[in-house]
């Protein structure tokens, strides 16, 4: 799939970078659990993280296609994109929503790098994927809200200054429907911490600093909301379907890195005194997984394209990230057997990848929510939840 000549030489830009950041330095990374600040500068630097912020904000002004690409290249280059992709999806519920207000003074400090947007606080231990099922709280009191709840699984708080939060307005049972209510702030954490914003860290089988969040009566302005109060479930999803197309994309690039991957060493490693790579018994799978992944490839753009376009893409982001989540996996378990013991070895980050490409048919949406969806909703089956 060829991209126009200004992608393609962002995307040469983009090698060149994830050049300077071999496996080595992720090895590093995940051992520590460590956040990769200087990979995140590089790419701030190179202005790779301002591609959907207007031209006249900063930034390049270029749509989610663009930022898929990117960030599919970022993964095919052996690198990871987890520490900075907020900053793309993220801005899906702030360019629709936020007031010029809030673009003016925040947008051309994102694309600068002198503010980081990598917090999307959506997620709480009792709601799960039943996003209105939320109860973090924000209670307007004279020009501020006061918030009260907590979050959990929210990655990058600790690196992040600002934080696009959902809470509710208004109670549930004071709703009509139970997306109403619930209202989209976009919060800078950096007044918050200490002044009833803690931030705890959870450790996981992947390097994704993430974290919980608890708000115990933090104030923030009233200028903090995103558009209309009690309207904000709208306003997220715009946001979480350019998530699950961005992600999709990282998964591409993590399934092109996999089978490259085994192709290589299926042609060097030789057993029985030939290339393992001959055997069809290794041959198929590496095949099985390039069309798979291909197949997935098509359907992720599909889905930016219509994204950019305005047009309804609930359906194509969903079955992109579903598609191309069991790619990359079906690519990654391929790989690690291709390689045999040495798939295990972390000098090979095969196992790195493994780990981190299994979380995506979990996050952002598990892949039976993706299918009750599009049951319903487009094949007009009854309601399962």
């Amino acid at each position: 799939m060829g991209h126009p000549g200004e992608l393609e030489a962002i995307l040469e830009t983009v090698r060149r970078l994830c050049a300077d950041f071999p496996g080595e330095y992720w090895r590093v990374r995940d051992r520590e659990r460590a956040y990769p600040t200087e990979f995140v500068e590089a790419l701030t630097q190179a202005g790779l993280l301002g591609v959907l912020i207007p031209e006249a904000y900063g930034g390049s002004g270029l749509g989610l296609s663009a930022a898929a690409a990117i960030l599919e290249e970022i993964h095919a280059s052996g690198c990871n994109a987890a520490a900075v992709h907020a900053q793309m999806y993220t801005m899906g519920t702030v360019l629709r929503h936020g007031s010029e207000a809030q673009k003016s003074q925040w947008l051309p400090k994102i694309a600068s790098g002198e503010v980081r947007l990598q917090a999307f606080g959506v997620t709480e231990p009792g709601a799960g994927t039943d996003t209105t099922a939320i109860t973090t709280q924000a209670v307007r009191k004279g020009d501020t809200y006061v918030i009260n709840g907590q979050k959990v699984w929210i990655s990058r708080a600790e690196h992040s200054d600002l934080m696009v939060l959902l809470a509710r307005t208004t109670p549930r049972e004071q709703t009509a429907k139970r997306t109403e209510g619930l209202s989209v702030f976009l919060l800078d954490m950096r007044e918050a911490v200490g002044r009833g914003l803690t931030i705890k860290p959870i450790r996981t089988m992947f390097n994704h600093a993430t974290t919980e969040l608890f708000f115990d009566d933090l104030e923030i302005p009233a200028s903090s909301l995103i558009g209309e109060e009690g309207k904000g479930f709208r306003y997220i999803l715009d946001g979480m379907n350019a998530e699950r197309i961005l992600i999709a994309a990282e998964c591409i690039g993590d399934g092109r890195w996999f089978v490259d991957k085994a192709r290589n060493y299926a042609t060097s490693r030789v057993v029985f005194g030939r290339p393992i790579g001959q055997n069809q018994g290794v041959q198929f799978p590496i095949a099985r997984a390039y069309a798979q992944v291909r197949a997935a490839k098509l359907m992720t753009y599909e889905a930016a394209a219509r994204y950019e376009a305005g047009d309804p893409a609930g359906e194509e982001a969903n079955m992109a990230k579903l598609l191309a989540s069991e790619a990359s996996w079906a690519a990654a378990d391929m790989c690690i057997q291709t390689h045999g013991g040495f798939g295990f070895a972390e000098e090979y980050d095969v196992e790195r990848k493994f780990r981190e490409t299994r979380l995506y048919q979990v996050a952002p949406i598990s892949t039976n929510l993706i299918l009750a969806y599009l049951a319903e909703h487009v094949l007009g089956l009854p309601r399962s939840y």
